[in-house]
Formats: structure tokens, C-alpha cells, sequence
């Protein structure tokens, strides 16, 4: 029954609702029938889904390719009765697992959130009787009644409406309540313009009104959103992609390489355990066991950077993912403007004046026209401002150090001009006290106040409302001398067009003074009246937010607005902060609505969203269809919101932004990052660390991988000779832990480049190793394995034992490590242009590697356990010589690079 009439519901008159759902509006719903109904419906409640638990989520840490391998690892060592290896292994992996855990963001409780929006009490008509239920218990066919403070309980088609207004800013994204009607309307409607429905968990912010529910729970507008969410795919980010991508490749090799050891030692007929010993060696060596836990430490380290700027990362690989944005798909109300309707231009005594200051803050100023009468000498401004002052049922004040306000956001921007112009409310409230009041009412389109100015004694009738209706009941309007003129149609029309021009909503403003001792209005009053001027307002942008997106577009990020308010509104705004895009005919930038969306194929779509800037009135599921869009081109999308219906869409996108002062739980819950600040310039900034972030991994993966690369190397090489292994397993685990640990870690407090941000973003295709550092990966691995090699050669050759000849590999693959990590502090600077000391942890790594090889080499018990043996000096000036070398060598090639790059012709 209700989702058969919930698409088309709207264009039905109430009575033919009301027969369809089968029910008597004066009666309501029986309980008999409520009963059935709930058999038939179910409650109206939003079935939650449960993530993984705790448990499983640990297990979940042991599912990777290269975990595998070193688990198999282990069990073979085990197996051969090298328990400290194994041990060892065994270990690494336990402490992976568990950083992992601790650090993954928790399941996602979007629809659990959404939930609790619903859980309010509703006043219902039952069997004749007006009672108070749990929102739960409603049922298709119950009559509601709404008045102003509500929150609606479900999805209602309204059979009666007293000047109902309500805020359906979270659903829709529109920044004003919305005036309701009974009315059918006719053909496809947007979701923000079906006028007779009032949707669950919208707000009633004035008047009164009746409706009979036709949808609940999950059949509601808010419980189809709750059905996007739970089937937007859940996206790996392009770090843990390019991860899991370098992973299965390492696995491919690592496992060749392993049965290639296994084929030489069989053709060989080598003894079992030492061709099982070398296949374990060949596979501990090959994999980056560090990688996995300073991957998350570094972002974890990126999550408390961005926190400081006011950015707080829910699921780490996001810090990453800001780093890859191409994409930011923006919500305007409140993220990009600042969600307080601001008076940004006035026209009244043939004078026009811009305003300035934003939101609900009385910081700004009237300024004077070059060819109009200054503020504080027009009459007629005077009069209009005051008249929006007063005729209002709003108040602004302040909360916790912010303003705020009660009531409609409209009279509050008309409270904050007046207190511009130095007008105090609660001084002229006293002064002229308020006797009666005509609320605004649609079919009438204005309200009226009469007040008594005490010091004239006179009674004033105040009135605000529609432009064209107040001219209709004008006989003149004041003029900046005070004289009261003939009523200029063209001349207000043109000024109105002008203000209206700029994506500004507009009213109208008059008054006329009443008989002496009148205590009452009506409507018939509303006569003969004399008009005083025009207000525009605007929900304006953020100023911060304009230079925000001049720097993100500088980067090479798109930026685009989808949004539920009106393409007028959406398009002004658009063109003030600057958003490039596709322009229309008319040169002003295109802007797409929800039915114009509607309207075309997925293949129209992926081009329209690549090439258009701006998308108005736009539906959930269309935010969601458009994020979906710009990633079948392969971009990086950052979605913004927040509001109830941005949720889907923030689940689907690469990273989710939610708002966190004036967001909704539910999109605080389907988000990656929640800005404290409400502001789009945090997402700059987070962009900017993010990038940083990514610099910091490139170089830790670029400094990691020639060791296992060295490692496996110098193991292969062995086998191939057929001599013993120059390194065993649990050494191979120690230079690769404590490296990560003690020097890896170091670069993760790297200073961001100076060029950040003038880069553009990177290819999502392109691979996580370029060319160009691949090379250099093989340099130093080549180094290390010519190093390595040859000093255990060398050792033994002088009458070492082979575990001190190990013990002089192992060094200098440890040394070769802490020289290569100064060139890694940059991969295309010299570190004397970056600066040696910019980054002081790097030396205090250096500090602890060299006291812990210290360890390693003369601490019995370390060398117990890891077959570590004293060495002497004329072994100490090798490894360090070979480091210095390492050091000198890759400068060497970055300089060639530059200088090659230097002389290429432009173009080439």
C-alpha cells in the first residue's frame, strides 16, 4: 500500500489518499487496524546492520598474501626445531596484527545512527481520540498532528496546513524552511518542492498542520537513504590498492624464488633442512615485515597532524586518500557558505547599498552609493530596517561564545542588518511595543505587525512579505527626504530584478500608520500602505572557503557543488568562490538540476560530471549516482556533507568529509574525516597534509625495499654458489624490524616539501614505484648485495667464524640503511637544500640504530639468540666506508637526473 503510492503521492488530492489508505480523517485509525497494520508493515523503525566484531576483525588482520607466506614461514622453522626463529616470525607478525587492530577505524554504525534520528514521540488520531505514541508504533493511515517544534515521525501526505513551515535543510539541503500546502501537484516534482509531504525527521519550525502517514521505516525517504548506505561499496583507498597490488606481485616472486632455491638444493642434493632453511631465509628476506605497522604509524602520526588543523580522521588509510584527492564534490550549505542567511544588499529611497559582514554576527557596515544619500541619512532605510526588525517572531543571540538563533533564519538576517546600522532589538522592541500580529500565511504572502511608538503616539502597522503583493496594496512610498512619493513599479522592479540577479531571496518592506488607539489587525488593514524598500539575502560563502578553492584548483583539483537548494542560489554562489567549470550560453556557469539528471544515460552522466561545476536540487540517490560518475573516470573523489541525505554518497566516495558542528550523527557516521570547524578550508588543509603524508610513505617504501631486495639478492646468491647463507632468518627479521623502527619511522616526521601544493594530483593508474625510483632501488640493493656479500666473503677469508662474518653482513646492511635514509629525505633534493637539520628525529635515529647494532654485536645474550659474534675494527671501517659510498652514489644519480631534466627542451 505505501510504496505503491510513494513515488506518485504527491500529485493525488488528500481525499483520494486518504480512500486509498482507508481511513477517516476525523476518526483515524482503530487499534484493531493499527494491529494489522503492523503485521502487514512492521514498525516504524530502521533495521540496523551489524558489523564485524572484535574478533573477527583481529582474524581479519591475518588476511593477506605476504602474512601467509610468513606464517608458513614459521610453521617450517617449527617444524625444523629452530624455535627462536620461529618464535621470532612468529612475533612479527602477532605485533603487525595488532597495531592493525588497534588502529583500523571501527565498522561503521551509519544505519544504527540513522535509527536513532527516528525514536520520537508522535500526537496521532486514533478512534476519535488525540493521543501521544511512541513514533514507532505509527502505522500507514494514521492521522499526525504537527505543530511547531516537531520533529515529523514519518512520511506524511498533509490534509491540513496553518501556516506550516518546516526545515528539511538535512534531507534536501535547502537553507530555508519550506512553506507547506495541501494542494496536489502536478508531473514530476524534486524532492525539495513536493510541498504537500512533510518527510520523517525533518523539523516544524512554525504553524500548525495535519497529515496521514503513507510511509514508515525503511518505505520512508530517510529509510531509502538508510538502504544507499548499506549498498554503497565500501572503497580501498589508492594506497592500500597500490599495496595490495605491490603485495600479490611480491607473492608471485617470493614463491618462484623460493621453488627455484628448492629446485638448486634437490639438483644439488643438498641436505632437507638446509634447502628449507634457505626457501625460508630467501622468503623472510623478501618481505618487508616493517612495512605493514609503519605504513599505520606514519598515518597515525598524519592523523594527529590534521587533528591540530582541525580535521579528525575516523578511518585511517583517509589521511592517504586526501593525498590522492582529484575530486572534492562540495555541499554548499554550511561547507562551503556559512549557513546563516546574511542581508547582503538593500534598496529603499531610490538609494541601493551592499551590506557587509557575514552570517549573524552584527560586525559590517551599510556602504554609501556614489549617487544616493548616506545610510544614516535615509529616512526610508531607516523605517525598513526597523520594520524588519520588528515584525518578526525571531531572536538572535548568543551560545557559547557563537551566535545563534530561534526561529526562522530569514527574520534573523533582517534582526542582524538592523543591528548593523545600530538599531538595538531590545531597545526598539520597548520603544515601539508589538500590540498584534498577521502570521505569514502562503495564500497571502506577507505578515504584519501593529506596534505603539511611544514617543510619537502613534500606532504603526508593519509589513513584510513578497515584493509584488506589498505593491499591490501601496498608495506611495517614502523617499530618502522622508516625503512620501508615488509608487515607482519600474523603477523597484528593476532593483529587485538586480538583487534577485544575484542568487538573492528578496522581500519587500512597508508600513502606514494605523487610527489612533487601534489595538487590532486583520487583513483587510493591509491597505494603502506606504513601500519602503527591498532586502536581499543570501547564505553566503565562507571568505575563507574562496581562497581554499583557488588553492585546491592551483593543485589541480576539481572542485564541484552538489547541492539540494536552487540553481540560482547554487549557481551565485558558485560564480563568488570562484568554481570553474563549463559554461552555458549565456557565460555564466552551467548548472545541472535533479531533473535534468534524471534525464540522462550513465554514459551522458560520467561526461556531464567530469565537465560540470555545479548540480542543484539534486536527490540522495542522484549525489550518489554522480560520485559514482566521476569514478568510473578514475578520479579520487572527496565528497562533502552534512546532512542526512549526503550520507550515501560520503560512504560511496574515496573519503568521506562530514561536518562536525552542525552535521547529523548519521553523516558524522558514514564519514572517513569530520571537520570540527565546519569549513571548507580544513579540507585544504587536510588535502595539503595528506599529500605530505604520502611524500612520507613514498620515501619509507622507496628506503625499505632495497634491503628485502638486497636480502633476497644476497640468499639467492648463496644458493646459486652453493655456499653457506651469509645471513640466517632471524637476522634477516632484525635489521628489517629495528631499521623500520629506529630509522623508517624517522621519515615520518619529514617536513612537508615547499612545491606540495603546486603539484598536480597523482594518476590513480599510476603505479605505486616509478620508473625512476625502481631504478634507484636497484642501485642500492645492488650495493647492498656487492657489500653484504663481499664482506662475509671477506671475513671468513681472514679466519672469522661464520657468525661473526654474519655479523659483519648484517651491519652493513644496516649501515647501508641509515646512510641511504639521509638521501631519502627527499627524493629529487640534495639533503643540504632541504636542510640537515630540519628534521632532528632522523639524528635521533641514527643515535639508537647504532647503540642497538651495538647490542647485537657485543651483548651475549643478543648474540645467543640471533648468532651474532664480536667483530673488530679493521671490519667496522669496511661497513662504513660501504655506507658513505651508498650515500655518495645516489646524490651522484640524483643530480644526474636534475641536470638531464635541466637540459631537456621544453615539450620534449
Amino acid at each position: 500500500m505505501e510504496r505503491m503510492l510513494g513515488d506518485n503521492i504527491h500529485q493525488l488530492p488528500a481525499d483520494e489518499v486518504l480512500e486509498l489508505l482507508d481511513v477517516n480523517a476525523e476518526k483515524g485509525l482503530d487499534l484493531l487496524e493499527v494491529r494489522a497494520r503492523h503485521e502487514r508493515f512492521g514498525l516504524n523503525v530502521i533495521p540496523a546492520t551489524a558489523g564485524h566484531g572484535p574478533f573477527k576483525r583481529f582474524l581479519l588482520q591475518f588476511h593477506q598474501p605476504l602474512v601467509y607466506i610468513l606464517l608458513a614461514a614459521a610453521a617450517i622453522t617449527l617444524v625444523l626445531h629452530e624455535w627462536v626463529d620461529a618464535g621470532v616470525i612468529f612475533g612479527v607478525v602477532l605485533v603487525n596484527a595488532i597495531i592493525g587492530f588497534l588502529q583500523e577505524s571501527k565498522a561503521a554504525r551509519a544505519l544504527e545512527a540513522l535509527a536513532q534520528t527516528t525514536h520520537t514521540e508522535a500526537r496521532v488520531l486514533r478512534s476519535g481520540e488525540i493521543r501521544t505514541i511512541p513514533s514507532d508504533q505509527l502505522a500507514p493511515g494514521d492521522i499526525v498532528l504537527l505543530q511547531s517544534g516537531d520533529k515529523v515521525p514519518a512520511d506524511l501526505r498533509l490534509i491540513q496546513s496553518r501556516d506550516l513551515q518546516i526545515d528539511e535543510s538535512a534531507l534536501t539541503g535547502e537553507s530555508v524552511p519550506v512553506s507547506k500546502k495541501i494542494d496536489q501537484l502536478a508531473g514530476r516534482v524534486a524532492l525539495g518542492d513536493r510541498k504537500n509531504l512533510a518527510f520523517s525527521s525533518t523539523l516544524v519550525t512554525y504553524g500548525q498542520g495535519r497529515g496521514v502517514v503513507y510511509g514508515t521505516g525503511k518505505e520512508t525517504e530517510i529509510g531509502r537513504i538508510s538502504n544507499l548506505i548499506s549498498t554503497a561499496d565500501v572503497l580501498e583507498t589508492p594506497l592500500t590498492r597500490r599495496i595490495a597490488q605491490f603485495s600479490h606481485l611480491l607473492l608471485i616472486v617470493i614463491l618462484c624464488l623460493a621453488a627455484l632455491t628448492v629446485i638448486i638444493g634437490l639438483v644439488r642434493d643438498q641436505p632437507p633442512i638446509d634447502i628449507f632453511m634457505s626457501a625460508v631465509a630467501l622468503a623472510v628476506a623478501a618481505i618487508p615485515e616493517g612495512l605493514p605497522a609503519a605504513v599505520t604509524i606514519i598515518l597515525a602520526i598524519g592523523v594527529s597532524r590534521m587533528a591540530q588543523r582541525r580535521a579528525i580522521i575516523r578511518k585511517l588509510p583517509a589521511v592517504e586518500t586526501l593525498g590522492s584527492t582529484t575530486t572534492i564534490c562540495s555541499d554548499k550549505t554550511g561547507t562551503l557558505t556559512v549557513n546563516q542567511m546574511t542581508v547582503r544588499g538593500c534598496w529603499a529611497g531610490g538609494a541601493a547599498y551592499e551590506v557587509t559582514g557575514t552570517g549573524y554576527g552584527a560586525d559590517g557596515q551599510f556602504t554609501r552609493p556614489a549617487d544616493g544619500a548616506a545610510p544614516e541619512e535615509n529616512p526610508a532605510l531607516r523605517e525598513m530596517l526597523l520594520v524588519g526588525l520588528l515584525c518578526s517572531d525571531s531572536s538572535v543571540y548568543e551560545e557559547d561564545g557563537h551566535p545563534a538563533i530561534q526561529g526562522d533564519p530569514t527574520e534573523a538576517a533582517l534582526i542582524v542588518a538592523a543591528r548593523k546600522a545600530g538599531f538595538a532589538d531590545a531597545d526598539w522592541q520597548a520603544r515601539r511595543k508589538r500590540l498584534d500580529s498577521i502570521p505569514f500565511e502562503s495564500q497571502h504572502q506577507y505578515m504584519a505587525t501593529l506596534h505603539d511608538d511611544r514617543e510619537s503616539g502613534k500606532r504603526l502597522l508593519c509589513v513584510k512579505g513578497a515584493m509584488e503583493v506589498l505593491l499591490s496594496r501601496c498608495r506611495g512610498a517614502l523617499s530618502s527626504e522622508g516625503d512620501v512619493r508615488p509608487v515607482d513599479a519600474s523603477a523597484i522592479q528593476q532593483h529587485f530584478d538586480a538583487l534577485a540577479s544575484q542568487g538573492l531571496r528578496v522581500l519587500g518592506f512597508a508600513y502606514k500608520e494605523m487610527p489612533e488607539g487601534t489595538k487590532s489587525i486583520d487583513h483587510p488593514d493591509v491597505q494603502d500602505l506606504v513601500f519602503l524598500g527591498l532586502q536581499g539575502m543570501i547564505d553566503p560563502p565562507r571568505p575563507e572557503a574562496i581562497s581554499a578553492i583557488a588553492a585546491c584548483q592551483q593543485a589541480g583539483v576539481h572542485v564541484k557543488m552538489i547541492t539540494g537548494d536552487h540553481a540560482a542560489t547554487a549557481r551565485a554562489i558558485a560564480q563568488q568562490i570562484g568554481l570553474q567549470g563549463l559554461a552555458d550560453d549565456a557565460g555564466e556557469l552551467k548548472t545541472l538540476t535533479a531533473n535534468e539528471l534524471a534525464e540522462l544515460s550513465d554514459k551522458e552522466l560520467i561526461e556531464a560530471a567530469d565537465r560540470v561545476a555545479v548540480f542543484a536540487r539534486v536527490t540522495p540517490e542522484q549525489k550518489l549516482r554522480l560520485v559514482r560518475a566521476l569514478q568510473a573516470s578514475d578520479r579520487v573523489v572527496a565528497m562533502t556533507g552534512d546532512g542526512v541525505n549526503d550520507a550515501p554518497a560520503l560512504k560511496q566516495a574515496d573519503i568521506g568529509v562530514a561536518m562536525g558542528r552542525g552535521g547529523t550523527e548519521v553523516a558524522k557516521e558514514a564519514a572517513d574525516m569530520v571537520l570540527t570547524d565546519d569549513n571548507f578550508a580544513t579540507i585544504e588543509a587536510a588535502v595539503e597534509e595528506g599529500r605530505g603524508v604520502f611524500d612520507n610513505l613514498t620515501k619509507f617504501i622507496v628506503w625499505t625495499l632495497p634491503t628485502n631486495a638486497g636480502e633476497g639478492l644476497v640468499i639467492l646468491a648463496a644458493v646459486i654458489l652453493g655456499v653457506v647463507l651469509p645471513v640466517y632468518p632471524v637476522q634477516i627479521l632484525w635489521i628489517n624490524m629495528t631499521t623500520a623502527v629506529f630509522l623508517g619511522m624517522m621519515l615520518a616526521f619529514e617536513p612537508k616539501e615547499p612545491d606540495i601544493m603546486t603539484r598536480p594530483p597523482r594518476d590513480p593508474a599510476e603505479p605505486l614505484l616509478t620508473p625512476t625510483l625502481i631504478v634507484r632501488i636497484l642501485i642500492v640493493a645492488s650495493i647492498m648485495l656487492a657489500g653484504a656479500f663481499g664482506s662475509f666473503r671477506w671475513a671468513l677469508d681472514e679466519g672469522m667464524s661464520e657468525n661473526a662474518a654474519r655479523t659483519v653482513a648484517v651491519n652493513v646492511f644496516v649501515f647501508v640503511e641509515l646512510f641511504y635514509l639521509y638521501n631519502c629525505r627527499s627524493l629529487t633534493r640534495s639533503i643540504f637544500q632541504i636542510g640537515p637539520l630540519t628534521n632532528h628525529w632522523v639524528l635521533v635515529g641514527s643515535a639508537a640504530m647504532v647503540g642497538m647494532q651495538m647490542l647485537f654485536t657485543y651483548v651475549p645474550l643478543l648474540n645467543r639468540a640471533f648468532h651474532s659474534a664480536p667483530i673488530g675494527l679493521d671490519a667496522w671501517w669496511r661497513i662504513l666506508l660501504t655506507g658513505l659510498g651508498t650515500y655518495v652514489v645516489v646524490e651522484a644519480e640524483k643530480g644526474l637526473r636534475l641536470w638531464l631534466k635541466r637540459d631537456k627542451p621544453a615539450g620534449a
